[in-house]
């Protein structure tokens, strides 16, 4: 995944350093090369040497360490490929912003022209601090990159914003900096994502098995290769790539209005969320009791997502889902034509390693045209990689 990339570690001297180090671990398990620096304060919770190790290269220390020879802080800026400060204290970011350069780290980072991404982790009123934002803000406009820290207890024993971002998290980030290919910058993408919920009662609601793993995958993707990306989703368990600007949303009604909405902005639309076709007429506004031995629920139709873009599209490349379980071909070309779609990608969910909740699938991309090109299994990420891929060629005129 980062074979070969030279990833400089800046590591600053806070609680969360423990945690660096599991950073650095796996950044050299997925084939990174690495050197590590770290700041005098650091070095009060973690020592060197745990970095050698893990690193597989000296940790650097000092500005003035003559056993280099080079001058080490270029050196190290026009070696890297990226900059990680891991975590990032406020006083990192307020040298930054300020453009001081008194150690060996900050001299680093002031001479690097790769990205620099911080990962910022503090005591929450530190973290919310009106000088700390304000030099988040212009480090921001200056294109230094963020991880944001993530909310929950602190060291501290307070509770709020401030913890290191989950290495999942930053992992990602580092790997959509680092990605090669980054042909969707300058385009907005909009998937959707997960079930919807139509509530029966305050307690019961109709839903489907989707669990939105597809859709979290081709909004990870588009991060990666540069686009913005809107992801809305139903209920899932899953977290939002980093990156993306997230809307949850329960029903489809609420998807509908969120969807229109940012419509006219987009670029491509991936829909694979699965949106439920019926609600019931009326909700209960209490839970209903078993007081009969059967029960009737009048159900109405939900507005038809899809289509209505079909209808409104001028320009944008919209793609959709079909989950099937027969007649897989003839109801996806049907849904092609029927809701004016540029690409369909069809499943069909009774096939092993295509239902809904697995890690992989198994799709045909079905074509206006008629054309039907049939997909082996592969992880989510992947075919989410090709959905994206083909979505490029039909905005290029290309299909």
């Amino acid at each position: 995944m980062l074979a070969g990339k030279k990833i400089t570690v800046g590591i600053t001297g806070g609680i969360a350093v423990f945690k660096a180090a599991q950073l650095v671990s796996n950044l050299k398990a997925a084939g990174a090369e690495l050197h590590v620096v770290m700041t005098r304060a650091a070095q009060e919770f973690v020592r060197p040497l745990t970095f050698q190790v893990l690193s597989g290269n000296p940790v650097r220390t000092d500005l003035f360490e003559g056993a280099y020879g080079a001058v080490q802080h270029i050196e190290i800026a026009q070696w890297s490929d990226l900059v990680v400060v891991v975590p990032a204290t406020a006083n990192i970011l307020g040298k930054v912003a300020g453009g001081i350069a008194d150690d060996l780290l900050s001299t680093i980072i002031m001479a690097a022209t790769c990205p620099v991404l911080f990962c910022p982790a503090m005591n929450v009123d530190m973290y919310q601090n009106p000088v700390v934002q304000r030099n988040l803000a212009g480090l921001r406009g200056l294109g230094y990159h963020f991880v944001e820290p993530g909310v929950g207890r602190l060291a501290c024993g307070t509770e709020g914003r401030g913890r290191l971002a989950d290495l999942e998290t930053i992992t990602r980030e580092i790997v959509s900096l680092l990605a090669p290919n980054r042909d969707l910058k300058g385009l907005t993408v909009m998937v959707t994502a997960g079930p919807t919920a139509e509530p029966i009662d305050p307690v019961r609601y109709l839903t489907n098995r989707s669990s939105g793993k597809m859709g979290f995958a081709v909004a990870e993707a588009a991060v990666r290769r540069g686009a913005k990306v809107i992801l809305i989703s139903g209920p899932t368990a899953l977290k939002p790539p980093a990156g993306v600007e997230f809307t949850g949303v329960e029903t489809a009604a609420e998807m509908c209005e969120a969807v229109l909405e940012r419509f006219p902005a987009v670029d491509v639309v991936i829909k694979s969320a699965a949106v439920a076709d019926y609600r019931p007429a009326r909700a209960a506004a209490q839970k209903i009791k078993k007081n009969t031995d059967s029960m009737s629920i009048e159900l109405v139709k939900n507005p038809d997502i899809l289509a209505e873009l079909g209808r409104r599209k001028e320009g944008q490349v919209l793609v959709g889902f079909a989950a099937e379980t027969s007649n897989l071909e003839k109801n996806a070309l049907q849904k092609v034509a029927g809701k004016n779609l540029d690409l369909l990608v069809a499943n069909d969910v009774t096939q092993p390693g295509a239902g809904f909740g697995t890690d992989t699938n198994i799709a045909k991309l079905v074509y206006p045209d008629g054309s039907i090109v049939p997909l082996p299994l592969m992880d989510k990420l992947a075919l989410a990689h090709r959905i994206l891929d083909e979505a490029l060629a039909l905005r290029e005129g290309k299909k």
